[in-house]
């Protein structure tokens, strides 16, 4: 297997860890068992100058430190105005060279400050800001980013488009795959017929290096860049293995609600309120699922023609806290973490292949149990929403998970 998470952050982000620099990257990539890491805000000034001193070429697109993979990636923010609509949309670029994106850098420059923030904000409609990364160089990767997240995506309820056709028309098939974010799965996006052309990838968005690997995807062997982009292209089930994701209701944007006012509701619900909360009157946040129901045309359970399956998990920090009624970031989560990573090598080894029993002779037989229990999807989750990350049980009692859909 070959893991990848191909959107994080750097310290040169907002609101992300002042230890997101190269040499704590690889060494919680190796903790994780994850073999390639985006860099990241690579165009940023400080930050570029940085990877180009540190990362050595392996292949194309590939490179390399500390015995850890690097693509070069970057998450931009445009803000724009279309169809009387101000339109907020993320999106990841992954580059096949320094020199491509020194000429993006180069010309978004000229304009923008590429220097106030690791994902940098420019007012360039999205279809543009496609066709001249494609003009630069057709080889870089393009994948909207957490499509359904309420504000800054493609199908955002608060600043979105209802389909790919009105946001960007034929360019569409510009676009390599569509990330599908933490509140959302690949189940809920395949209700979505429109998107059944496109690859889906599911990346841990990390601002801080315990965050990295929360969602991944999942390779039969090492890639370059030109490889991954082809992969992506035509969804090859035999070297795209499968997905890792979020039980989508942790996402922080998976029911409607309001955080201030503390109101949490199903789409279901929000609909008998006429979509307003009843403690001060205005507009809920609508999450993912709300929306997702908005545009789907299938029903949950239908599945696409050709797909990359997935698998969810929850990190085993959380599992283990949860487990022990601690926070995940006390001595003694810790020390059974640091003592599971020791043995099987790394986080994804435990959770993905270790046997039960193995792991019950180092962790006990609570741990053990709850790790297969996640495999299971015998999980409950409080469903997150307007900003508030759900709540995970794991407790060795638990039903088999069901999906949190309503209609």
């Amino acid at each position: 297997m070959y893991i990848a998470d191909l959107h994080i952050h750097s310290r040169f982000s907002r609101a992300t860890s002042g230890k997101m620099n190269i040499d704590t990257l690889s060494e919680w990539a190796k903790i994780k068992g994850i073999n390639l890491l985006a860099t990241g805000d690579v165009l940023h000034p400080a930050w570029l100058s940085e990877l180009k001193n540190k990362l050595k070429e392996k292949d194309e697109g590939i490179y390399q430190y500390n015995g850890v993979d690097f693509a070069l990636e970057t998450e931009i923010s445009t803000i724009f105005k279309d169809k009387g609509k101000i339109r907020k949309i993320h999106i990841v670029f992954l580059f096949p060279d320094f020199g491509t994106a020194e000429k993006l850098a180069g010309f978004l420059s000229k304009k923008w400050n590429l220097e106030a923030d690791g994902r940098p904000i420019i007012g360039l409609h999205i279809r543009e800001l496609i066709k001249r990364v494609i003009d630069i160089d057709e080889r870089t990767i393009i994948i909207p980013a957490h499509i359904w997240t309420p504000w800054f995506s493609i199908f955002g309820s608060n600043s979105g488009y209802d389909s790919l056709e009105e946001c960007c028309g034929e360019d569409k098939y510009l676009i390599d795959a569509l990330e599908t974010g933490l509140s959302s799965d690949p189940p809920m996006n395949w209700m979505v017929s429109e998107l059944d052309d496109f690859a889906l990838v599911s990346n841990s968005d990390a601002h801080s290096p315990e965050n990295l690997g929360r969602e991944v995807n999942v390779f039969s062997n090492p890639v370059n860049l030109i490889e991954l982009k082809k992969i992506l292209k035509n969804k090859d089930t035999q070297k795209f293995l499968f997905t890792v994701e979020f039980f989508p209701e942790e996402g922080k944007y998976h029911y409607d609600g309001h955080r201030l006012c503390r109101i949490s509701m199903s789409p279901e619900e929000s609909l008998k309120h006429r979509n307003i909360c009843p403690v001060c009157g205005r507009p809920l946040t609508l999450g993912v699922l709300h929306r997702v129901y908005e545009l789907s045309d299938r029903k949950y359970g239908e599945k696409p023609a050709k797909y990359i399956p997935y698998k969810r998990l929850i990190p085993l920090k959380e599992i283990i806290a949860d487990v022990l009624q601690k926070g995940k970031n006390t001595k003694k989560v810790h020390k059974i973490y640091e003592n599971l990573v020791k043995t099987f090598k790394d986080e994804f080894s435990i959770l993905l292949k270790a046997k039960e029993d193995d792991i019950k002779a180092v962790a006990g037989k609570d741990i053990a149990q709850a790790i297969s229990n996640v495999r299971k999807g015998k999980v409950h989750i409080e469903p997150g929403y307007d900003g508030i990350y759900g709540k995970i049980s794991v407790e060795k009692d638990q039903p088999e998970y069901k999906d949190g859909l309503l209609f």
